[in-house]
C-alpha cells in the first residue's frame, strides 16, 4: 500500500458558501483515474469532514460524488452565518485548508 496526497490527483481543492448557512467544500479530480482512486479509498466520509472541521457529524449535511466532474462534495452548516459577527471568512472560500494536508492509501 502506498501514501498519495491529495494534491497530487486533485486539480481543484476550494470551499465556498453554499447560502448563508451552509459551507461547500469541493475535490475536482484531475481525470477519472483520480477521482477512482479518491473514491475507492473510503477516505471521504461524513466522519472525515467532521474530524476535519471539529463539527458534530450531524453538521455534516452530505457527502456526494460526481461521477460526471470527477467530483467529491461535502457540504457542512456553518459554524457561525456568514457576515455575523465574529465571521472571519464572509464568503468561506478560505476553509479548504485542511483537505490539503489528505494522504490517501492506494492499493
Amino acid at each position: 500500500m502506498r501514501k498519495v496526497k491529495i494534491t497530487d490527483l486533485a486539480e481543484v481543492i476550494r470551499s465556498k458558501n453554499s447560502g448563508p448557512f451552509e459551507l461547500t467544500l469541493d475535490l475536482v479530480f484531475k481525470d477519472r483515474e483520480a477521482f477512482e482512486m479518491a473514491r475507492r479509498s473510503g477516505l471521504f466520509t461524513r466522519e472525515l469532514f467532521a474530524g476535519l472541521y471539529n463539527v458534530d457529524l450531524e453538521k455534516v449535511i452530505g457527502v456526494v460524488e460526481f461521477e460526471q466532474a470527477n467530483a467529491i462534495k461535502a457540504t457542512l452548516v456553518r459554524p457561525i452565518v456568514s457576515g455575523a459577527p465574529g465571521d472571519t471568512d464572509v464568503y468561506g472560500a478560505q476553509q479548504h485548508a485542511p483537505l490539503l494536508d489528505l494522504e490517501l492509501n492506494i492499493k
